[in-house]
C-alpha cells in the first residue's frame, strides 16, 4: 500500500529527506509545507525555499502559510488526505491539531541523538560542547520540545576539522535514508516507539549573530569549537583596532611560551604566523575577514595589514 505523506520542511537540511520520499515507491509526497519566499541577498530578492524548488521540479504541490494555525490551514491539510506528516527543520511549532491529523501521526528528522540537544541549534550545540558523536533521530512528534517517542537513530563521528556546515551536510545524508527506513518499519509494527529518558536531556538554544563574539579568556580549544560551530553562520568576530575581524578557520595550540596576554597577537611565532593568547593556550587563525574586505588565507592578510604585533584584541 502506498503511503500519503505531507512533507514539512524548509532548508537544505531537510532536501534529503524529501527527496528519499519522493524516491520511495511506497510513499507519494502530496504536498509540502514550507516556509514563505524570504528576501535574500545583496539585492533582497524574494527566494524559494530549498524544499521549495524540490517539491516544484517534481510537480509537488506546495503550501506557504505564515503560521501553521486557523481554519484554512486546516482545511488545506485535510484535502490532502496523508496518513503521515514528515517534519524536517521546518521552522515552526506545530499544534497538537495538526499533529494528529494524520491515521499514523507526524514523524520528525531531528539533528542529534535525542534527549542530548533538544531544541533549535542541535548541530551546532554538539560542536560547541566538544562531543564526539551526534547523529540522526527519527521520533514520533508531540506537543513538547523534541520530547517525542524516538523510532530510531543513527550515529555520526564529529572529527576534529568539522565545521558547522560539514557535519549538517553529512547529518543530512544519513537522514533520508534513515528516514525511509524507519517509516517502513514504524508502518509495519518491527519499530515500536521507545520514550526518550527526560533526565538525561540537555537544550541547544536557538544561535543569535552576538553569540559570534569570541571571548579570547576562553580555551584556544573552545575557541576553536566555537569557530567551527558556527561556521558558516552566524561567524565569529572579534574586534581589531575598532573594526570587525571575522575568524573563519583556525587550529588551537598548546602552551603559551611567549606569555601572551589574553587577545594579544603575536606575528611569526615558531608554530604558526600568527597566534592569538587566550586564557588557555594560544589560537592560529587560518582563514580571516577583516570589515570591508574578502576573507583570505593568513599570509594575505598579513601583507595587508601590517603593524599588528602585540596588539591586543576586544
Amino acid at each position: 500500500m502506498t503511503r500519503r505523506v505531507v512533507f514539512m520542511g524548509t532548508p537544505e537540511f531537510a532536501v534529503p529527506s524529501l527527496q528519499a520520499l519522493i524516491d520511495a515507491p511506497d510513499f507519494k509526497v502530496v504536498g509540502v509545507v514550507t516556509q514563505p519566499d524570504r528576501p535574500a541577498g545583496r539585492g533582497k530578492q524574494l527566494q524559494q525555499s530549498p524544499v521549495k524548488q524540490l517539491a516544484l521540479q517534481h510537480g509537488i504541490e506546495v503550501f506557504q502559510p505564515e503560521k501553521l494555525r486557523g481554519t484554512e490551514v486546516m482545511a488545506k491539510l485535510r484535502s490532502w488526505y496523508p496518513h503521515l506528516h514528515v517534519v524536517a527543520a521546518y521552522g515552526q511549532i506545530l499544534r497538537q491539531a495538526v499533529l494528529d491529523l494524520p491515521e499514523f501521526g507526524s514523524i520528525n528528522v531531528h539533528a542529534s541523538l535525542l534527549p542530548r540537544w533538544r531544541g533549535a541549534a542541535p548541530i551546532q550545540a554538539a560542536i560547541l560542547a566538544g562531543d564526539p558523536v551526534t547523529g540522526i533521530t527519527i521520533m514520533r512528534m508531540d506537543a513538547g520540545l523534541d520530547t517525542g517517542p524516538m523510532l530510531s537513530q543513527a550515529q555520526v563521528e564529529i572529527l576534529p576539522y568539522d565545521t558547522g556546515e560539514t557535519l549538517h551536510n553529512k547529518l543530512a545524508a544519513v537522514g533520508g535514508p534513515l528516514l525511509v527506513n524507519t517509516l517502513r518499519g514504524f508502518l509495519s509494527h518491527d519499530i515500536l516507539p521507545l520514550q526518550q529518558e527526560d533526565g538525561l536531556s540537555t537544550y541547544a538554544p536557538r544561535i543569535n549573530k552576538e553569540d559570534g563574539k569570541i571571548n579570547w579568556a576562553d580555551s584556544a580549544a573552545a575557541i576553536d569549537r566555537r569557530v567551527r560551530a558556527f561556521n558558516p553562520w552566524p561567524g565569529t568576530f572579534t574586534i581589531l583596532n575598532g573594526q570587525t575581524l571575522k575568524l573563519h578557520l583556525g587550529v588551537p595550540l598548546a602552551g603559551n611560551p611567549h606569555q601572551l596576554k589574553v587577545g594579544q597577537i603575536s606575528i611569526y611565532d615558531s608554530d604558526a604566523p600568527l597566534v592569538i593568547g587566550t586564557g588557555e593556550g594560544r589560537y592560529a587563525p587560518s582563514r580571516l575577514q577583516l570589515e570591508g574586505r574578502k576573507a583570505m588565507g593568513v599570509l594575505d592578510f598579513l601583507n595587508g595589514v601590517p603593524e599588528m604585533d602585540g596588539v591586543i584584541l576586544e
